[in-house]
């Protein structure tokens, strides 16, 4: 096992390798295929594919990351009186 198969599997415990119709391969997580999400080409080896799906995991977590909707000022809030609490609670001690 590659490190793109345990980056996948990780992500998709139930990915799994698929040999399409054209007789190319596909990694498959949740009936769906992975690297088609992207517009990645079809890959010639189980290698490849297994490459496609971890670039797609990858970029997926990078656009979670930096989403507009992700930067509430709700949270932003939550967390900032947090810190606040913690910060006092070191100046008494």
């Amino acid at each position: 096992m590659n490190k793109d198969q345990k980056r996948v599997l990780k992500r998709y415990p139930m990915a799994k390798l698929t040999i399409l119709e054209d007789g190319s391969y596909a990694v498959e997580a949740e009936d769906q295929l992975l690297a088609e999400e992207y517009l990645l080409p079809p890959a010639e080896d189980p290698e490849t594919a297994w490459k496609y799906a971890a670039l797609s995991c990858k970029t997926t977590q990078n656009f979670n990351r930096t989403h507009p909707d992700r930067l509430d000022l709700s949270n932003f809030e939550v967390k900032l009186n947090r810190i606040q609490k913690r910060k006092r609670h070191a100046t008494k001690n």
